[in-house]
């Protein structure tokens, strides 16, 4: 996939429009459709923004649920060819006759265009579907807007997949239908603890302003290549072992041995389990480790989610 940046996209594409932050299935659901489009002569390109740029939506402080590094992951995966995703404030105070003649014409060259039915453009999100075709009908592209209601009747909603996950329901998103979460970022070193519990794990920062779910421990599963392990998830503070540590993911991989610092990993979310907890000691901290894995396993004897 290409990313692009001063240099603009030299054959017709069809544009998926979005933050996309999240990738729920209602964003699935506009890409997909995008992608498609190269049945008619088109190449699929998503303009989106980089979700690191957003410091507020709605009013309110904003906080990206996927890195932009894994949300161009996805897309790659889905088949979008071309993605154009700058800073927020490079964009934001355009015109909405502006955006769509200089971003969507010009630079990327759209012919048909993708968005949400309740798609918003242009300096203060003054601009939406109904100007975007006005604009379409003027610069030579068709607009096509999706409706983003999910299964059970369901909509699909960024701000109800941060919710959910601010309540630790992963599991609720996917029964839903509302998508999957996971996190995909580097491997750093951490102090090594695990190891001495024999419980090695890996360690995985949350971005600055990135969403912290509710603190504890998951049953997950590790993408590691092209296999899939069982795996156990704390969030939070490691309060047996650390003090003062900002929020990170740290990962036991069932059945797995390897050094995986400085690789991107992905690991995405079956099930809460349990609170965050202080221990008295390690070997309490042991204890409730080994619970934990016994019931992961458990779990890994019925159908996984993903």
């Amino acid at each position: 996939m290409t990313v692009i940046t001063e240099n603009s996209i030299a054959k017709p594409t069809a544009v998926a429009l979005g933050i996309f932050d999240g990738v729920h299935d209602g964003h699935k659901l506009i890409i997909s459709k995008t992608v498609r489009c190269c049945e008619n002569g088109l190449v699929p390109a998503v303009f989106t923004f980089n979700v690191e740029s957003i410091a507020q939506k709605h009013g309110k402080e904003y906080e990206y649920i996927f890195s932009e590094s894994y949300k161009r992951k996805i897309l790659e995966n889905m088949g979008v060819k071309y993605t154009y995703s700058p800073a927020m404030n490079e964009i934001c105070q355009m015109h909405g006759e502006e955006f769509a003649y200089r971003i969507l014409r010009r630079k990327m060259y759209a012919k048909k265009v993708v968005c949400g039915e309740n798609f918003r453009f242009g300096k203060n999100a003054a601009w939406g579907v109904k100007e975007l075709l006005k604009f379409g009908e003027e610069y030579g592209f068709e607009v096509i807007s999706e409706s983003l209601s999910g299964e059970n009747g369901t909509a699909y909603s960024s701000e109800y997949f941060r919710r959910m996950l601010k309540e630790g329901k992963v599991d609720k998103l996917y029964t839903l239908g509302m998508g999957k979460y996971a996190v995909c970022s580097e491997v750093v070193n951490g102090n090594r603890i695990g190891r001495t519990l024999d419980f090695p794990t890996i360690n995985q920062p949350f971005g600055e302003k990135q969403l912290v779910p509710k603190r504890g421990v998951y049953s997950t599963v590790t993408l590691i290549g092209n296999k899939t392990y069982d795996s156990v998830t704390n969030i939070g503070v490691k309060p047996t072992v650390e003090k003062d540590i900002k929020p990170l993911a740290e990962t036991h991989i069932l059945d797995f041995s390897g050094d995986l610092y400085g690789k991107e990993i992905e690991v995405r979310f079956n099930k809460y389990i349990r609170d965050e907890k202080k221990f008295s000691s390690l070997d309490e901290l042991k204890i409730q480790i080994k619970k934990d894995i016994e019931y992961v396993r458990k779990q890994s004897e019925t159908p996984e989610l993903y």
